[in-house]
């Protein structure tokens, strides 16, 4: 079945520009936080980060962010629109307690909500119900993946608020071919199949990321837009912004994604969301400085590499 999973703009005209207005979407996990399995903390004991913990759940400290990673995102936000860009739901997103005050919007379940002050925006939810009509339904594509997995490997299977549907996996003993089968019977039905660290996301084409966040674009008037992100989900997202990171860990770094616009970043784990938020504030500040100070206090300096290459042809849109 067809569908059109490009960014919608929206209805009516758009607010002009506002002079130097800059949208920041970023991706959460594995981006910005990073859960204690995901710190990467190679250095010796006495040389590691200091750690702010910004997400419990049931009373245990689950993700962190650096102590500078925190500060510089405080600092971004108060010269942006600050958007929070994740395949969360909302309930799992209200969990994150991210450093300055609660951004305006968010965008949760891939694009299914826009928040809007803490709330799901309903005109958005209508519009993506309307688009997912082109696509085969919820329940035969999460039919068809409980058919196809094995209980030897099949952890749990969840569905996230009707949107879309994951498996979490024992990724040892998952056969290799098992996700391209999936993705090749899911792709006619207008779904998109990833694998991302120990979860098989099936999403319906139209939802996605760079969608919602340009609607939000359109709703502040932003002038550009910066995004992050590290996973295949997070592709059609990059490919809309105007400047684009990456770190060199996640599902994009395996598969090479390259684009004219995307700085690879050389971090991994926790540092490489703190190489992000530098890597932006330094073009921000491009933006307005004619000779911008690139290096931290303290010696930190932007990690970051020279735009290259197109994205392989064979990388899913959303």
């Amino acid at each position: 079945m067809g569908t059109d999973a490009g960014p919608d703009r929206g209805t009516g005209p758009a607010p002009a520009p506002a002079a130097g207005s800059t949208l920041v979407a970023s991706d959460l996990d594995r981006t910005l936080i990073y859960s204690a399995a995901a710190l990467e903390l190679t250095m010796p004991d006495a040389r590691a980060p200091r750690l702010l913990c910004v997400e419990t759940y049931e009373s245990r400290p689950l993700s962190f962010m650096t102590e500078d990673a925190a500060r510089l995102l405080s600092e971004l936000a108060d010269r942006t629109v600050f958007v929070p860009a994740t395949t969360r739901t909302p309930e799992q997103y209200r969990r994150v307690r991210l450093p300055g005050p609660p951004p305006r919007y968010a965008v949760c379940a891939n694009g299914g909500h826009l928040l809007v002050d803490g709330v799901s925006d309903p005109a958005w939810r209508e519009r993506v119900r309307e688009r997912l009509t082109a696509c085969a339904p919820l329940d035969l594509v999460r039919a068809h993946m409980l058919r196809l997995a094995r209980p030897e490997w099949l952890l749990k299977e969840r569905v996230a608020d009707g949107l879309f549907a994951y498996l979490v996996v024992d990724r040892a003993l998952l056969p290799g071919s098992w996700v391209r089968e999936l993705a090749d019977w899911a792709g006619p039905q207008g779904w998109s199949v990833s694998l991302q660290g120990r979860k098989i996301y099936a999403v319906p084409n139209p939802l996605t990321k760079s969608a919602a966040v340009a609607e939000v674009a359109r709703r502040t008037g932003a002038a550009r837009t910066f995004a992050a992100g590290d996973s295949l989900l997070d592709a059609d997202l990059l490919r809309f912004a105007d400047t684009a990171w990456r770190p060199a860990h996640g599902e994009l770094a395996d598969s090479g994604l390259r684009l004219p616009h995307l700085r690879v970043l050389p971090d991994r784990g926790v540092l490489a969301g703190e190489a992000v938020l530098l890597g932006m504030g330094s073009a921000l500040a491009e933006l307005t400085d004619p000779e911008p100070v690139r290096t931290e206090p303290g010696g930190l300096t932007p990690r970051g590499a020279e735009p290259i290459g197109p994205p392989p042809a064979a990388l899913p849109e959303g």
